[in-house]
């Protein structure tokens, strides 16, 4: 079998030190475990913007579109702010979702035991909570036509389109189903089918769906009680589909049900390619956070998390994906902490690359 290939973008602000770190974690997996992988690194964002003049590179973006899989680390910064909406950081990364059609997001919201304290909500609550939720990703209101800002009248109105066909609601559909039988076999549909006839639609070809997969429990919620729902009893919910807009809200919503946004791993997963691995591109939850970038304070957990989601899902690694998850998990049982994990009991926080060693010394002592 040929090298599994992957193409790395650090990106912007912490983006190049967390992504030092998954780079320690993939050169493990190459000695220790005999899964080499075949590894390129090339510009997305204000790097690609300060190099190129564009937030991506065509060359790039076609890059992207052979390898197995894409690692990301963060786009985007302050002194990008006023740059023409066209060629800000953040393009970069919606023209890679965009043009290699990623789209099922997958966000899971994890707490692990030793985190469980951390969340705003109690700890009963959160304990054990394992969801995941899959948000379609390039189509909805993002992208539907016609958009724009017109004038009407003697003022300006903003417009944008909630669109969606059968077609991509199905995919999205079946890509949740396929996710729940191999978890707990249960999806909840989201949308707001009272009010929006794009939700009519959704909850329609989402029910037709269900059809194929009769091992599935599915229920469907209208998405502002699911918000609700979230925050009241989130380990009701085993796997949860939902459009782009809701996607974004109530994944971030659940991500904090966490207790830290440097905790969460996603993925972003297309049709398969000639060797029947899907298109994929994998980054960590947070921002670039350029308040912290250079000082060795982030945290690299989410992005060493994402390499564990390629692992399971673009290389059928699903027991090396949980060893790098039980690594991660024995080290914050370990009391090991980076300064977004710290408590009020306080104490002197690992670096970065000293989150590395642990994990990487956890992941030693696994084999």
């Amino acid at each position: 079998m040929s090298t599994p290939t992957l193409l790395i973008l650090p990106g912007d602000g912490i983006g190049p030190e967390v992504m030092d770190q998954v780079t320690r974690v993939i050169d493990w997996f190459g000695d220790k475990r005999d899964m080499p992988f075949d590894v390129s690194t090339d510009l997305v964002g204000g790097a690609a913007y300060d190099a190129h003049g564009v937030p991506l590179h065509d060359d790039t973006m076609a890059k992207a579109q052979e390898v197995d899989a894409v690692l990301l680390g963060a786009v985007g910064g302050p002194q990008y702010d006023d740059l023409d909406f066209r060629v800000k950081p953040e393009r970069g990364l919606l023209r890679l979702r965009k043009e290699m059609d990623l789209f099922a997001n997958l966000r899971p919201a994890q707490c692990f035991d030793a985190l469980a304290d951390f969340s705003s909500l109690k700890k009963d609550i959160v304990a054990g909570l394992d969801i995941m939720i899959v948000r379609e990703l390039t189509s909805g209101v993002y992208f539907g036509e016609p958009r724009g800002i017109i004038e009407e009248g003697n003022e300006r109105v903003g417009i944008n389109t909630q669109r969606y066909t059968e077609s991509e609601i199905e995919r999205a559909a079946r890509a949740a189903f396929e996710l729940a039988m191999r978890r707990n076999k249960k999806v909840c549909s989201m949308e707001k089918a009272n009010v929006m006839e794009s939700g009519i639609l959704w909850r329609e070809v989402v029910t037709d769906v269900a059809k194929d997969y009769p091992e599935v429990e599915l229920s469907h919620m209208y998405a502002d009680n699911g918000a609700m729902q979230l925050v009241r009893a989130p380990k009701q919910f085993d796997v949860i589909v939902t459009d782009n807009l809701f996607g974004d809200i109530l994944s971030d919503c659940a991500a904090m049900l966490t207790g830290s946004l440097g905790m969460l791993p996603s993925a972003s997963l297309g049709a398969p390619m000639a060797n029947g691995r899907p298109k994929a591109m994998y980054e960590p939850v947070h921002g670039s956070a350029p308040d912290i970038a250079g000082q060795g304070k982030a945290n690299p957990i989410a992005c060493i998390l994402s390499f564990a989601m390629a692992l399971r899902y673009s290389f059928d690694q699903g027991d090396e994906a949980t060893r790098l998850e039980q690594a991660i998990e024995a080290v914050l049982a370990s009391g090991a902490r980076t300064g977004d994990l710290m408590g009020p009991e306080g104490g002197t926080p690992l670096s970065t690359a000293e989150m590395g060693d642990a994990i990487i010394a956890a992941l030693d002592a696994s084999l």
